[in-house]
């Protein structure tokens, strides 16, 4: 459950390896992020890390725009949003 008892967490899933056959991820990170009160650049939910470094708009078809939190990021993009188990 979210820090505000809302449930809305998700984990962030950054996919490094993929098979070639099924596209399935080999070698992957994750992040739980936590709803802000904040909108992104879409109108949809900015979700954020403990650190506030990892920052990603959110939709509610879960997709996934990473959003710099500072200079010199370059986002990731290709993340997949889930809820966490």
């Amino acid at each position: 459950m979210n820090r505000d008892g809302t449930g809305e967490d998700y984990e962030l899933v950054f996919a490094h390896a993929v098979t070639k056959d099924t596209g399935a991820a080999i070698d992957e990170d994750a992040v739980v992020v936590h709803r802000t009160d904040r909108k992104g650049p879409g109108g949809h939910p900015v979700y954020a890390d403990d650190t506030g470094i990892v920052q990603a708009e959110i939709s509610d078809r879960g997709e996934v725009r990473m959003l710099a939190s500072g200079g010199h990021q370059q986002p990731a993009s290709g993340v997949e949003a889930r809820r966490p188990a």
